[in-house]
């Protein structure tokens, strides 16, 4: 009997810790979705808001809160059509130095990081440093010596007389142009150091066999690049250029004295224009904000997949 007694109650400890187990678990799941509940919630609702928002009156938008979905009868679309036609040219002027910018120091940033990692020699471990620190070099610190030197610099008087070829007489080029050159040309600059460094942390995981092997048939250093790093560098590629595009496209400060009393404005500076005088037409705003969304939000799908390969790496 004492035998029968004390497997009883071993089996119920046992159904009682599984149960305090199961109860452990389904607390932690409890808990965990309503953090993803929460999580969703911090995401979304200000999307939601905004959206709410663009399709507003301003005397609904002072009446309700902004979460709380306008009446049928009082829905407009009139913040839309007036913000694409204010944003329509700054946002092609934002499109005509972040391509290139994206690009330049996309490209630039694959070539040094391939130098720097793949090739020894000396000096290299200063001529590193120096990118490492420049990605800590505020932007700031450099806005007032760049604005001097390019108000010194008569770029559009350099563009109109290259030699035989002056750039500002042709159809699609305007005087202002020269500006968005300007604001190409300092995202390239100061975009390579930080494109170097995601670059070089991705190389660093590339088989040193194959650079080997490219030597031992007589590649040269470009030819090694061309034909095996630069297909391996695809995934990374994609990353570098969705966050060169994202940090470009956002930037507002060198854009506002760059091209103040200009018509190069980019968007996140004509975004202000929006408003009617001294009153903040939040509407306005709002559906300004999501067109200016659009082009980032592109340039994600476009690279997504193979976004998506880079971190598998």
């Amino acid at each position: 009997m004492n035998i029968i007694t004390e497997i009883k109650r071993m089996a119920n400890a046992r159904i009682d810790g599984s149960a305090e187990c199961l109860r452990g678990i389904r607390s932690s799941r409890v808990i965990l979705h309503l953090i993803t509940i929460g999580v969703l919630a911090g995401f979304l609702l200000p999307l939601h808001s905004g959206v709410m928002t663009s399709i507003k009156t301003p005397s609904e938008f002072a009446e309700t809160l902004p979460m709380v979905p306008p009446n049928i009868g009082s829905i407009t679309i009139e913040p839309w059509t007036v913000a694409f036609e204010t944003l329509s040219t700054s946002m092609i002027n934002s499109l005509m130095f972040t391509i290139p910018a994206m690009v330049g120091s996309a490209v630039l940033g694959s070539i040094a990081a391939y130098g720097l990692t793949m090739v020894d020699w000396r000096g290299q471990v200063g001529i590193m440093s120096l990118f490492v620190a420049a990605i800590f070099v505020p932007k700031q610190a450099l806005l007032v010596p760049i604005s001097r030197f390019w108000s010194i610099v008569d770029l559009q008087g350099i563009l109109a007389n290259l030699g035989p070829l002056n750039l500002c007489a042709l159809p699609f080029l305007q005087p202002y142009h020269a500006t968005i050159f300007e604001l190409a040309v300092y995202h390239t600059v100061f975009g390579i150091s930080i494109c170097t460094l995601l670059f070089r942390g991705y190389y660093l995981t590339i088989d040193q066999s194959l650079i080997e092997a490219a030597k031992l048939d007589g590649a040269s250093f470009f030819a090694t690049y061309w034909h095996i790093i630069r297909p391996l560098s695809y995934p990374m590629f994609a990353v570098v250029c969705i966050f060169q595009f994202t940090q470009i496209w956002n930037e507002f400060l060198f854009g506002l004295v760059l091209s103040s009393g200009t018509q190069a404005a980019p968007a996140t500076v004509t975004l202000n224009d929006l408003n009617s005088g001294y009153a903040q037409l939040y509407n306005r705003q709002a559906a300004g904000a999501f067109i200016v969304a659009i082009p980032t939000l592109l340039v994600y799908l476009m690279f997504g997949d193979k976004f998506a390969k880079a971190q598998e790496y």
